[in-house]
């Protein structure tokens, strides 16, 4: 069930998400060449601990996952793309990594990823990581009432399309508000004017993400790392935003 957030509401999930966008940013910032993932876990922990957030993914026990998670992060390097569990591993030159992170404050949770690259970056690296950039600055663009899911999938393929990238369906964006996974599921694929009709009030988290040279994945033994099947390079951009009357609203955005 598709839940509408009054304006209210949805300034208390901003609330949320500058915090989001906060911790991510001193990530971004902690991610060096050298430094251990545990270390960037153990940040986040902190952080979430001061604020008296509650982690979106502890305990989280999803069906796709070998569950419960026990880290309050995503990291993932490199091939890895998604629901990375940090690990005993300090950062390489040039090592891309995707950071992945949900919180709720209050009730109200928030859900944003960033890739950055770390100490220096290659081309091609960097290309990626813009690529998805692009494709959910895009998908926020239509993301405004009366365009449909299929709008936003459709710009995303678009933008990876353009840039020669293929295209994995099987995880994607989503809405969210009360929860970390609520309904409806956006795809990184679809068909313009199709799909759920966009009403003010829906908030979504919007989550282009690509390997380099392939659409498949594959699960790690520690059943949650989700890597490129081929091993290429891998990048992921995310917002949470709301659709309003004046247009789409990021609210994972610093402060």
């Amino acid at each position: 069930m598709v839940e509408l957030k009054t304006p209210a509401e949805i300034e208390k999930m901003r609330v949320t998400g500058q915090f989001v966008a906060d911790v991510l940013a001193g990530l971004r910032e902690r991610a060096v060449v050298g430094v251990n993932l545990l270390e960037l876990e153990q940040y986040v922990r902190e952080r979430i601990r001061e604020r008296g957030a509650v982690s979106c993914y502890w305990d989280y026990s999803p069906s796709f996952g070998r569950g419960p998670f026990r880290n309050t992060v995503c990291l993932s390097v490199n091939d890895a793309v998604l629901h990375g569990l940090p690990f005993d591993y300090p950062l390489c030159d040039g090592d891309v990594l995707t950071m992945d992170l949900a919180v709720g404050i209050d009730g109200w949770v928030a859900d944003s990823a960033t890739t950055t690259i770390v100490g220096t970056a290659a081309e091609p690296d960097r290309r990626l990581v813009a690529t998805t950039e692009e494709a959910l600055a895009a998908a926020i663009a239509v993301a405004v009432p009366g365009n449909r899911i299929g709008d936003i999938s459709a710009a995303i393929a678009a933008v990876a399309r353009t840039h020669g990238y293929p295209i994995n369906t099987q995880f994607g964006g989503h809405g969210l508000g009360r929860t970390m996974h609520e309904d409806p599921h956006i795809p990184n694929d679809g068909r313009a004017g199709r799909g759920f009709r966009l009403l003010p009030g829906l908030t979504i988290a919007i989550e282009p993400w690509f390997a380099a040279t392939t659409d498949r994945i594959v699960v790690d033994p520690d059943g949650w790392t989700l890597r490129s099947a081929d091993g290429s390079r891998t990048a992921h951009s995310e917002h949470t935003i709301a659709v309003t009357d004046d247009g789409p609203q990021i609210l994972t955005l610093a402060a």
